[in-house]
């Protein structure tokens, strides 16, 4: 579960945390980065899930799933595999707005608001990783392979 800002960060296991402090923004200001970062989120996935389709984007989507799959696992070495500083800052606004049980994959949390359900992370993240190894495959297709 996400920890209080001024809690030791719970990748880096310090008072540091990868990001911004949302220590003295207003309330009004905290609802609207956290719809900003959903808005932002929802956007990401959306275009990483079917951003391929488009001849026009195809090279934009290459670059935005290599960034992705950096962030999952490159920085996935120190902070954990399937990490995301979006979702790390986005926790931080919630926490600062009082939620707390966060869980540690803003889709697991979308779905669970979405369908008042307690889902299984195990299997969204699985949802996850396979849609994504699919759409990977095929903008390296698209990109290099298909003529």
């Amino acid at each position: 579960m996400h920890q209080n800002l001024g809690q030791p960060c719970r990748y880096l296991g310090t008072n540091w945390s990868f990001g911004m402090a949302f220590v003295f923004i207003s309330p009004m200001w905290l609802y609207w980065l956290d719809m900003t970062y959903t808005l932002l989120h929802v956007l990401i996935i959306g275009f990483n899930l079917i951003g391929w389709i488009w001849r026009a984007t195809r090279r934009w989507h290459l670059y935005c799933v290599l960034l992705t799959a950096a962030s999952w696992l490159l920085l996935g070495i120190w902070y954990g595999i399937g990490y995301c500083p979006l979702t790390e800052w986005q926790w931080q606004v919630k926490t600062q707005l009082g939620e707390t049980g966060l869980p540690n994959s803003f889709i697991k949390y979308q779905v669970d608001k979405l369908t008042g359900l307690d889902t299984n992370s195990g299997w969204i993240d699985t949802l996850t990783a396979v849609s994504f190894g699919i759409v990977f495959v095929i903008s390296i297709y698209l990109n290099f392979f298909k003529k």
